[in-house]
């Protein structure tokens, strides 16, 4: 069952495919399918599938009219509505389906404003895991307070996925756990991807989504504006963003965020983080790894 959602999903993101790469895409066995990653357009080259072995060439050629059709169909042929994300280099289509996108940049006062010239795409194909912090998020309280979290693993190691469903259990609740105020801050939109202000991912029934924004920006939005009891926030990259995590957490709210880190002697050795970890805002930290037979393994770690 789970290879065959797995398979729907490649084809629900094959329909954003112009009609004759989208029938090179369905040519695909269906077990590499199921383990397709992304579609990678690029002008003037063939359009290839990422596999976790890496990019799997189709031999079918792409022209920057296919682009531009790629464009229409991720918007429904309404690009003003996303001219937003779009200056920012991305598309959020529905279904839960993201669009990175490549061009020319038209800047005005040192701001990017547009992009122009569709050079080369990358469809994330998008799959949510339900379940995956289910054993995960009753392990974060500590005398029934949620402690400050941070999601350690290097690129590509499952961090937004394990948020995505973190935030959806603890915005749920379990059985004699209520469910807590959540607000995400979702800068690039790949843990809700809202497609005109409705989330296609399932981050639970009281999250509330601040898409778009910048972290350091929305987070004391949101603590003005949403009375959060947590905050989530996918990749901790900048002091400014630090600086206001520690604001959050001095207003009484609960952290939980990504990082690019395989452990905790890593954090020690970036300065960002290392000053993370002397703030003491995050107590604790779920690291991902993978076990010898491939599947992901979360370890739950008090900081130091």
């Amino acid at each position: 069952m789970r290879e065959e959602t797995a398979v729907r999903r490649y084809q629900e993101a094959a329909r954003i495919l112009p009609a004759r790469l989208r029938e090179a895409a369905l040519t695909m066995p269906e077990a590499d399918q199921a383990a397709a990653e992304e579609f990678r357009l690029r002008a003037g080259r063939p359009l290839s599938v990422l596999l976790p072995a890496g990019e799997r060439s189709l031999w079918v050629p792409v022209a920057p009219a296919d682009l531009e059709a790629l464009c229409d169909l991720a918007t429904d042929y309404s690009r003003y509505a996303a001219e937003e994300t779009l200056r920012q280099g991305y598309l959020a289509v529905r279904g839960g389906f993201r669009v990175g996108l490549c061009g020319t940049a038209v800047m005005k006062a040192g701001v990017c404003t547009a992009l122009r010239d569709v050079s080369s795409a990358a469809v994330r194909i998008a799959r949510e895991k339900r379940g995956i912090g289910e054993s995960v998020a009753p392990r974060l309280f500590r005398g029934g307070m949620f402690q400050s979290t941070l999601l350690l693993s290097p690129p590509g190691g499952g961090k937004t996925t394990l948020l995505r469903d973190l935030v959806r259990c603890l915005s749920a609740g379990w059985p004699g756990r209520p469910g807590l105020r959540v607000s995400l801050i979702d800068e690039r939109g790949e843990v809700a991807v809202m497609v005109r202000g409705a989330p296609q991912m399932d981050v639970g029934p009281r999250t509330d989504v601040l898409d778009a924004c910048p972290k350091a920006l929305g987070i004391p939005m949101a603590l003005r504006a949403m009375n959060p009891q947590i905050i989530a926030v996918d990749e901790i990259t900048a002091e400014a963003d630090l600086r206001a995590a520690v604001q959050a957490a001095g207003c009484g709210a609960g952290l939980l965020a990504t990082v690019h880190a395989a452990d905790t002697a890593e954090l020690n050795q970036r300065p960002l983080y290392r000053q993370l970890l002397a703030e003491r805002v995050f107590r604790l930290a779920v690291r991902i790894s993978r076990d010898s037979s491939g599947q992901r393994v979360y370890q739950v770690e008090e900081l130091p």
